[in-house]
């Protein structure tokens, strides 16, 4: 059952935000000078319900699976990829991990489904739903229970105790085809203003990409809402991301949106439940010439644009020093009182 997915989010402390702007007011330096830093501090003291905010403990959750639009031609990867980096990433070999170790994040892979079962490994969760989703080109990608999974196993993937910050990565060839479905299904989009070349496919994978959005559209062209578009499409890692960005917001913990699949899921989540909204911070713009129609769609802004386009968390995962550094400057900085300084 997912009634849970409707209940409303967190509320954010607007004393303490109120607090905080009081206090970068008194900071040594021209008001607005740190530009939007000092609109992250805000953010997290609202967040965390104190006028001193602080990142000590980052979750880091890499949600891995197989789509059955492979069948499509959507991708130049093999299929089998897709478990390779999930081993990849457990044994610590990929961006992803080498930046978790940088920041002592909490990182973790869970594999929703792939076409080859894996083995147990230390910090990887199997709870494979099933060999991949289907395709979407010929019935819907999920079943409803195969979706409610999903959405649950993303909520469940951190704790409720002392995380300050959720990150979200994803793993899964071909998921720029479902992200790409979704993106036209929930905002009636033009196919190819949102299908890129996405992991590199060349012009004419790129028209086998556009037709099998075509063609999924055509056949799901009744679904009624932005549950029924995330069955039609999937997949497994873009659902449970829907519902670890939910599951988070009713917690308290805001969530670091990374690039193009998970602005995806972060769409469809915020139809789902816009009360969440507020809680979702969107970490760069990826090179994905769609992902900025997007997000000027949603009316949110990158904090950086490093003109990257590698997903599992990557530009996220940059994006968490800068965080640290907007929250101790905003700490640690002395007020005009403190350091004797005249104000203007």
């Amino acid at each position: 059952m997912s009634d849970w997915l409707t209940k409303p989010a967190a509320i954010i402390c607007h004393p303490s935000r109120n607090q905080a702007i009081e206090r970068q007011q008194s900071l040594t330096k021209p008001l607005g000078s740190l530009g939007r830093l000092e609109l992250l501090a805000v953010d997290f003291a609202g967040f965390q319900k104190t006028s001193l905010p602080a990142l000590n403990n980052v979750a880091i959750r890499v949600f891995a699976g197989d789509h059955g639009v492979f069948d499509e031609g959507v991708s130049a990867f093999p299929q089998s990829v897709t478990g390779q980096m999930i081993y990849n990433f457990v044994s610590g070999g990929a961006a992803i991990t080498v930046l978790a170790r940088q920041h002592s994040a909490d990182f973790s892979v869970i594999n929703l489904g792939t076409m080859e079962p894996l083995e147990d490994l230390p910090r990887l969760t199997n709870i494979q739903i099933a060999p991949g989703t289907a395709n979407f080109c010929k019935e819907p990608a999920m079943t409803i229970e195969q979706l409610d999974i999903a959405l649950g196993a993303g909520r469940d993937s951190v704790s409720e105790s002392a995380i300050d910050l959720f990150v979200g990565g994803e793993m899964g060839i071909g998921n720029t085809t479902a992200a790409a479905a979704i993106f036209c299904a929930l905002l009636n989009v033009d196919v190819q203003a949102m299908v890129g070349h996405g992991t590199g496919v060349d012009d004419d994978g790129l028209k086998r990409k556009q037709q099998a959005v075509k063609r999924g559209l055509e056949l799901h062209k009744h679904a009624a809402s932005p549950k029924d578009v995330l069955q039609c499409f999937g997949g497994f890692e873009i659902a449970a991301l829907v519902g670890a960005y939910i599951g988070n917001a009713q917690k308290g913990i805001p969530s670091l949106v990374d690039g193009y699949i998970t602005t995806a899921a972060a769409l469809a989540a915020c139809r789902i439940n816009p009360s969440i909204s507020d809680w979702l911070l969107f970490s760069h713009c990826s090179a994905e010439a769609a992902h900025k129609l997007v997000m000027q769609d949603m009316k949110v802004e990158p904090l950086i644009d490093l003109e990257m386009r590698l997903g599992e968390a990557s530009g996220a995962g940059l994006v968490i020093p800068l965080i640290k550094s907007a929250l101790l400057l905003h700490s640690e900085m002395a007020t005009f009182d403190e350091a004797g300084v005249s104000e203007s």
